[in-house]
């Protein structure tokens, strides 16, 4: 992952909201959440949610699905995962610490 991308993608997580909406959607699973069950269970105004929803969909951190009239988030793992490993990227000074959680691995 380059480091603009990063940045991109912590600055969309650097929001309550937005960071909130995030971990719902990766508790979620790869199923992912109507637009509308998100803003239910966080009680975000619709309006709002639809911003954050942009916010994370630019950084690469959720997909949309048209799915009839509802709109289907997913969290993207793949990018969740990159964003780990550039954070741990050398981590304890070049050692195989392995700091990724096995929550990680199973998650497609």
């Amino acid at each position: 992952m380059e480091t603009k991308t990063a940045v991109t993608a912590l600055a969309a997580l650097a929001h309550d909201s937005r960071l909130a909406v995030f971990r719902l959607l990766v508790q979620a699973g790869p199923a992912g959440l109507a637009a509308s069950r998100i803003a239910e269970q966080l009680a975000i105004p619709p309006s709002s949610l639809s911003f954050h929803l942009k916010e994370l969909s630019h950084a690469g951190m959720v997909t949309g699905t048209q799915d009839g009239r509802s709109i289907i988030y997913a969290a993207q793992f793949g990018t969740m995962n990159d964003l780990l490993a550039y954070l741990t990227d050398n981590c304890c000074g070049g050692t195989a610490c392995n700091p990724t959680s096995t929550v990680f691995k199973e998650c497609p």
